[in-house]
């Protein structure tokens, strides 16, 4: 017997490095987990990548 499928989605966020707990708190009361960090345009703008599973 085979599990099913997980479908996920998928959300980028700016990441504002003076509040960043706050943001990542608020993201997860909401089922997003976080995936990675990364820079963004410059090395002073962080970017998060989010995933969650899809609402069925």
């Amino acid at each position: 017997m085979s599990s099913p499928v997980v479908k996920w989605e998928y959300l980028t966020a700016p990441l504002l490095i003076h509040n960043t707990k706050a943001i990542l708190d608020n993201f997860g009361q909401d089922g997003w987990e976080l995936v990675t960090v990364t820079t963004g345009a410059n090395a002073e703008q962080l970017v998060a990548f989010f995933k969650r599973p899809v609402q069925q």
